[in-house]
């Protein structure tokens, strides 16, 4: 699972090929502590397949309002730099999340 920041962003998403998984998250935003641990775990699962990544959206707002991040949490796939699909707030449980990845692996 790759921490992404402001300065990491670009070169591990917007520019990587393939298909990218992006957690955005938040501090003090429960849902997002309560998927995490499965979302790390179905990291470790299809890593090898799929690029997994995380972004702290307390710490980058500007880029999280730039993805159009506006509601936590949102899961997201993107392809060559395009999102393609995500699951924001309440479409995202861990049935709906493992059936995202399975989809573009």
């Amino acid at each position: 699972m790759i921490e992404l920041n402001k300065e990491n962003f670009e070169a591990e998403v917007l520019n990587a090929g393939g298909y990218v998984f992006v957690d955005f998250y938040g501090d003090g935003c429960v849902p997002c502590a309560a998927l995490m641990p499965f979302v790390h775990a179905c990291a470790e699962k299809y890593g090898e397949q799929l690029k997994f990544c995380a972004l702290n959206t307390t710490k980058a707002r500007r880029l999280a309002i730039g993805q159009k991040v506006l509601g936590l949490p949102v899961m997201a796939i993107y392809k060559d730099g395009a999102k393609v699909e995500e699951l924001v707030k309440e479409d995202c449980t861990e049935q709906s999340i493992e059936e995202l990845i399975k989809k573009y692996i």
